[in-house]
């Protein structure tokens, strides 16, 4: 499953023309779609082994994004969505990452090796990517404090993408 979820995205990024793509400087995965649908019903367990799920975390704004530990542009966006969390955690912001695959015990020195501090959620079985409907790696959805997916990203975001598109939901600027 992996290495067809690694085609797909790389056909993706084939059939997208480098202007839309931008480059490392600029808008990498370029704007987000905007989108409104109720965040979906998922449940998954974190790396400690229990369950958690998105409606536990209602009234805050999170960044969903669905990744996995061999995916390069998953690898890159890391630490920018490390530094992003830790700048906005305090301000009702999450990011839920959630692993396409991975054994926990990969997974979890991943996170280590990375020194992530935002929950990571484990997802052998591809729920998240089902429920999202977008098989390509890595994709993020945000969602607002009501519940409600406003953003759809495909591809790696960079800081500023995060600075123009949800920096202005958490401050309740939208």
């Amino acid at each position: 499953m992996a290495a067809g979820l690694l085609l797909i995205g790389f056909a993706f990024m084939a059939m997208t023309s480098p202007e839309a793509r931008g480059n490392a400087d600029s808008l990498s995965a370029g704007a987000p779609a905007r989108v409104e649908y109720p965040a979906p019903a998922i449940s998954l367990e974190n790396l400690s082994g229990q369950m958690e799920s998105l409606a536990g975390y209602r009234e805050q704004v999170v960044l969903v994004n669905n990744w996995a530990t061999w995916c390069p542009p998953c690898k890159a966006e890391m630490p920018v969505f490390a530094a992003y969390y830790n700048e906005h955690r305090s301000e009702g912001f999450t990011i839920i990452a959630i692993e396409a695959g991975d054994p926990a015990e990969i997974v979890s020195a991943f996170v280590q090796s990375y020194g992530l501090e935002f929950p990571v959620w484990l997802d052998p079985n591809g729920a998240s990517l089902r429920a999202f409907g977008n098989g390509t790696l890595p994709n993020s959805y945000v969602i607002d404090r009501s519940g409600t997916v406003r953003y759809a990203w495909t591809g790696e975001i960079n800081k500023a993408m995060l600075e123009q598109y949800v920096t202005p939901l958490i401050s309740g600027n939208h």
